[in-house]
């Protein structure tokens, strides 16, 4: 069916095999969910791998969106299908200007797909390789993103909502190069339970391991905090320009959080000027109780730019000044040229 080869189909039919059954089909039409996308209307034929892997551009409506499949074969793991519905459940209820976007989901046929909105800058994992040190003022402003999407995460009612996995690769840019959290598979929803425990080890696919919380990495119970350990590391790479523990393995860095190793501050002092490097530190504690919400998070943040912006104009203001004078200067030398260039025309005459 996937490649239309309708002979094939009918042959199939006609010996009796039937299609398969989506995990989410419903038999009654009023059960349909809301968010219902027809496939029909999801155009692949120009459509590419995004950064992400897993997800696939498409044109939906005119619009370029991007599509995350659940493959035929995975619908039989029942792991994968649960996945795919609690992120579908998190993915309806938050709406921020720092989430991306949830446009809607097949799930009445396969491949059930979830259908979001197309983020053309990519993820912020290439646009760190492609800038590497970013100025502190550039970095806070991107923090600021990543904070308010996150307080909005985790304040959100009446479940919080705990990301699990946040890393560059999960945080999109928009086309005003504004970021947005993304990338709801690990996600877990706090209602009555202060705290969640993961059901096995954790295994991180490539460097997302980097930015894991040692609670989480040993295993033990956690909440919204572990977050709020991935922010710390992520904010400090942007102004370091270096991956966290870049030089450490992977199978290293459970060994470097149960010695309570954190990555070094190898930039210079001024780039962590106005108490930035405290907050980080803060942030990365070893006792999540002692991590800051986001809330307090963002207010930090905004005072630390602010305060920047404030040095940034009084190194402005003596360049405007000098050059005001030098151009009065320059003025009352021209007058004076002028004037006794008259004067001697006068003499002669």
């Amino acid at each position: 069916m996937h490649y239309q080869n309708h002979d094939v189909i009918k042959i199939l039919e006609k010996h009796g095999s039937k299609h398969k059954i989506a995990p989410m089909h419903v038999n009654n039409v009023r059960e349909v969910p809301e968010y219902e996308i027809d496939p029909s209307e999801l155009d692949f034929s120009n459509g590419n791998d995004l950064s992400k892997g897993t997800f696939r551009k498409a044109t939906w409506r005119g619009i370029p969106v991007a599509v995350k499949k659940l493959d035929d074969d995975l619908i039989v793991d029942e792991n994968k299908v649960r996945a795919f519905r609690d992120e579908l459940d998190v993915l309806q209820l938050i709406r921020h200007p720092n989430v991306v976007q949830f446009l809607g989901a097949v799930t009445q046929s396969n491949p059930m797909m979830i259908v979001m909105e197309f983020m053309r800058k990519g993820d912020l994992r290439t646009h760190l390789n492609k800038k590497g040190a970013l100025a502190s003022s550039y970095a806070v402003k991107l923090a600021l993103d990543i904070a308010r999407g996150m307080s909005y995460l985790h304040e959100h009612k009446p479940q919080a909502i705990i990301h699990r996995d946040l890393e560059p690769s999960n945080i999109l840019r928009d086309d005003t190069g504004h970021l947005k959290v993304a990338d709801f598979d690990l996600c877990k929803m706090l209602k009555w339970r202060r705290k969640v425990r993961e059901e096995k080890a954790v295994t991180s696919p490539g460097n997302a391991c980097r930015y894991v919380a040692p609670e989480v990495l040993r295993n033990e119970e956690y909440d919204t905090k572990v977050d709020v350990f991935s922010f710390a590391l992520i904010l400090q790479e942007m102004i370091e320009g270096c991956l966290p523990y870049y030089d450490k393995r992977h199978d290293e860095i459970e060994k470097a959080h149960n010695l309570k190793e954190r990555p070094p501050f190898r930039a210079p002092p001024k780039h962590y000027a106005h108490g930035l490097r405290e907050l980080i530190e803060q942030c990365w504690s070893e006792n999540p109780a002692h991590r800051p919400d986001f809330r307090v998070i963002i207010n930090q943040l905004s005072a630390i730019q602010n305060e920047i912006a404030q040095r940034n104009r009084w190194k402005v203001r003596p360049l405007k000044c000098f050059l005001s004078f030098e151009g009065m200067w320059k003025k009352d030398r021209n007058e004076g040229s002028t004037t006794r260039s008259s004067r001697s025309s006068r003499s002669n005459f």
